[in-house]
């Protein structure tokens, strides 16, 4: 396979594996390759983007760890699905390297794209996904009321439960973002649940009420429930770091 386009000069300055990176994007943008598309043979695709058989792969391994390409061996290199997944999966690797005190903005965030998930899910969620929801909230109550709590398994029920949520709102790319932001916020909410007395019970309450006003599709309510949930955790790591500053100043 032989795709054909004009390659313009490119500034001196911009490394061989980034012309490669933009020549094969600007391939998908243009329809000159589509999702599943195999890519053209080596040197044919050196020669068409004019660069080094080297630079070629350095470029096409980056793409792959962006979730653009694929490769398959012994059968060549291929244009993945370019669904919001794939491609939005390296934002939780980037979201891990963010300094604890960024941890807000991430909530602040997740919080805006949570909200706006509940308040579709209200009219798109099925019966099936709520019984589902239902039944996560059911077993953490279950985990909750024993003496000693596994917090983890707690914690691993309730990103269960907002993922339903998400997955509900009918938009995958909405649902790609915010499992991208899911593992650094999983970390402060962890640590709160450990740190702050009561706080499961008072969450699974909030989750209850999320759920009933998905139950009633009801998006308003869904949205306010949604934004109080997610807004307690936030106050609650502002007031954490507030006291970390004040003890290293003291």
């Amino acid at each position: 396979m032989t795709v054909t386009q004009h390659v313009p000069a490119q500034p001196a300055s911009r490394s061989q594996s980034e012309v490669v990176i933009d020549g094969i994007k600007n391939m998908i943008t243009s329809g000159a390759l589509s999702a599943g598309s195999r890519l053209p043979v080596e040197k044919d695709l050196a020669e068409e983007l004019r660069v080094s058989r080297g630079s070629l792969r350095e470029g096409v391994r980056a793409l792959v760890l962006m979730g653009v390409l694929e490769t398959r061996q012994g059968d060549g290199t291929y244009v993945t699905a370019l669904d919001p997944a794939t491609l939005l999966g390296p934002l939780a690797v980037l979201v891990d390297l963010q300094r604890p005190g960024n941890v807000i903005d991430l909530m602040s965030v997740r919080r805006v794209l949570e909200v706006e998930a509940a308040g579709r899910a209200a009219l798109r969620i099925s019966d099936a996904e709520l019984s589902a929801a239902a039944d996560i909230l059911s077993g953490m109550e279950t985990m909750i009321a024993q003496e000693d709590v596994d917090h983890q398994a707690v914690m691993e029920a309730d990103v269960t439960f907002h993922r339903i949520i998400s997955r509900a709102s009918g938009n995958p790319t909405l649902c790609a973002l915010i499992e991208g932001l899911a593992s650094r916020t999983v970390r402060a909410r962890t640590w709160r649940a450990l740190h702050e007395e009561g706080v499961e019970s008072r969450t699974h309450a909030e989750h209850q009420a999320i759920l009933s006003a998905l139950t009633a599709r009801d998006p308003d309510a869904a949205r306010l429930r949604m934004g109080v949930h997610l807004l307690g955790v936030e106050e609650y790591l502002a007031t954490q770091l507030d006291t970390d500053a004040e003890c290293a100043t003291a």
